[in-house]
């Protein structure tokens, strides 16, 4: 049977004419009449309070919608009920979705009891999938096949609101394969933390296990369960300051295309050169694909959540580069929250957890 497209709307689109021409980064907050800074940098309410929503650069630091707790889970796609195919009808209820299609497109495969398929074509300009609910340390495996063209990359990360990143990449032709990476808070280092794994069995055509076991004290990587990396906290301290993952994160999973006119060189590079739209793969399916058997999260909270406890939320400062991230019963709902934007939320004072923030974030584009 031929699979249909569900076709995703943008999440960029913009919800508030408030926000329209307002920008945030780390020198100027969003005001209280748009309060909360989206990924991609602009102030509104509504949507951009949700996933993204950055609590440094927004109006305050509860200006964001608090971040649904991590829940136990394996995922397979037997169908695609869980999945909200438009992000902006998403109203902050992780209880009735678990992934959103924040771009592109998605189908099922109907086949080998069922199989997510990420789309890139040459107009959606890829696909990405964000949980509902946040990893705030712990174990995430993702059970997927690649893609296998040039410019065009598969993509398992987590990704926190404020940039801190963990990454399993696929780029290119290079089936053989995977390279891991971390960022903090969106700093491009100077001496990458790349690192590439080879000699797998073709990434394309067989599905492997890629895990990432993120702790406080380690982050791991992992393939079919044997550990290909291991990176200690302590070594990430760099001028007095640790330069490690330590914010609540959405798990992501993409197919986007860099070998285009618009990437850097290096960019293109990387991916292994410019996608060739009439690569016969291509022109017989009208698209390129990846796919997704199954996601299986462990949660790895330092304590565990108290009864009630609903979701995390960035917490008052105790210093410039510290802010604290503890648990709360706050609403997560955009059409659901008591109260003004950026007045104090109440917060469950089970876990404060210190983590180090960048005074300033430097986005890579």
């Amino acid at each position: 049977m031929h699979p249909a497209l569900v076709v995703a709307v943008l999440s960029t689109v913009l919800i508030s004419v408030k926000a329209q021409g307002v920008t945030c980064d780390a020198t100027s907050a969003c005001p209280a009449s748009a309060p909360c800074c989206s990924e991609f940098g602009y102030c509104g309410d509504d949507n951009f309070c949700l996933g993204g929503c950055n609590p440094l650069h927004s109006y305050s630091l509860t200006s964001c919608r608090s971040a649904p707790l991590c829940e136990d889970a394996t995922h397979t796609f037997a169908d695609n009920s869980r999945i909200l195919s438009n992000s902006t009808y998403y109203d902050g209820n992780s209880s009735a979705y678990d992934w959103v299609v924040d771009k592109g497109a998605i189908f099922n495969t109907n086949s080998s009891g069922g199989e997510l398929a990420l789309v890139l074509t040459e107009d959606n300009g890829g696909t990405r999938l964000s949980s509902t609910k946040y990893l705030h340390y712990g174990t995430v495996t993702a059970t997927l096949k690649t893609g296998r063209w040039a410019g065009v990359v598969t993509a398992f990360i987590t990704m926190s609101d404020i940039k801190d990143e963990i990454d399993w990449e696929f780029p290119g032709t290079a089936t053989t394969e995977a390279q891991t990476n971390y960022f903090w808070q969106g700093v491009v280092p100077l001496d990458t933390h790349g690192t590439t794994v080879k000699d797998l069995s073709d990434t394309y055509t067989n599905y492997h296990d890629y895990t990432i076991d993120w702790q406080p004290e380690t982050l791991t990587f992992s393939i079919d369960g044997n550990v290909v990396r291991t990176i200690q906290q302590s070594d990430t301290v760099q001028d007095g300051v640790t330069t490690y993952p330590s914010t609540p994160s959405r798990i992501q999973l993409s197919l986007w295309p860099a070998g285009i006119n618009s990437s850097a060189p290096g960019t293109v590079q990387w991916a292994g050169g410019m996608i060739d739209w009439s690569d016969p793969d291509y022109t017989s399916a009208g698209h390129f694909y990846a796919l997704v058997k199954s996601v299986q999260i462990k949660c790895g909270d330092p304590q565990a959540p108290g009864e009630n406890i609903t979701s995390y939320v960035y917490g008052t400062n105790s210093s410039t580069d510290t802010p604290a991230i503890a648990f709360t019963n706050a609403s997560t709902l955009i059409n659901g929250a008591a109260g003004v934007y950026g007045e104090a939320v109440k917060v469950n004072g089970l876990l404060t957890v210190g983590l180090l923030v960048a005074a300033l974030l430097v986005q890579f584009l």
